[in-house]
């Protein structure tokens, strides 16, 4: 299988350097490019094949958001993972209309950071949790139709019930399986079973079942 290509967006070079350091040890990704800014940004998309970029908001030039907006209208098959320190709700949802597929905050583990790549890279949406409850805790509603339902109460094992609280805690994988003492596998495929038990489609819709059925405040 060939290295997934990722090109880099900020325009901090610290930023840069560190994501860098994080993901090129990793023979499962392979870091074509970088850009320290929007306009940079969509130049080494139209010149390289790019699998998915990570891109920070307040760039120079061409902003985070003008930039997703135009790779997703001239380049839909890229995907993209917003790295960001904002999270204000109206900004996020803005992200998620335009069709993003994956939001972390910047003080985000390596763990959640290859987890989010992860889950792009198989075609899923990835919400930092902190992102989804600073969207679900003013307004559940607010979510509707991006996050998928899920009103009627579901019948799972303790195990299933653990795991749950745990993402909704804002757990990686990584983390979920050492508190646990199970592999990160086993986790990812709890975590793979709840949403197709809950009939949602990402850790969003997870968290939100359990807030609304009290298994966390």
């Amino acid at each position: 299988m060939s290295a997934h290509k990722i090109v880099l967006a900020d325009d901090h070079k610290i930023v840069i350097d560190g994501l860098r350091s994080l993901l090129e040890d990793d023979e499962r990704f392979r870091i074509i490019g970088e850009a320290s800014n929007g306009k940079e940004l969509l130049d080494l998309i139209k010149l390289t094949e790019v699998d998915t970029a990570i891109v920070d908001i307040d760039m120079p030039v061409l902003n985070g958001i003008e930039a997703t907006r135009i790779i997703k209208q001239d380049f839909p098959d890229v995907r993209i993972i917003i790295l960001s320190m904002h999270h204000e709700k109206s900004l996020i949802k803005k992200f998620i209309e335009m069709g993003v597929d994956g939001y972390l905050l910047k003080n985000s583990s390596r763990e959640a950071l290859i987890d989010c790549i992860e889950k792009v890279m198989k075609g899923q949406k990835y919400f930092d949790s902190d992102v989804t409850l600073s969207i679900l805790g003013k307004n559940p509603q607010s979510a509707k139709g991006t996050f998928a339902q899920s009103d009627t109460r579901v019948e799972l094992t303790e195990r299933e019930v653990e795991i749950m609280k745990l993402i909704a805690e804002g757990m990686s994988n990584k983390e979920i399986g050492k508190q646990l003492h199970i592999s990160d596998r086993t986790v990812d495929t709890h975590r793979t079973n709840l949403m197709r038990k809950l009939s949602v489609n990402n850790v969003a819709g997870i968290i939100r079942y359990a807030m609304k059925h009290g298994y966390v405040e």
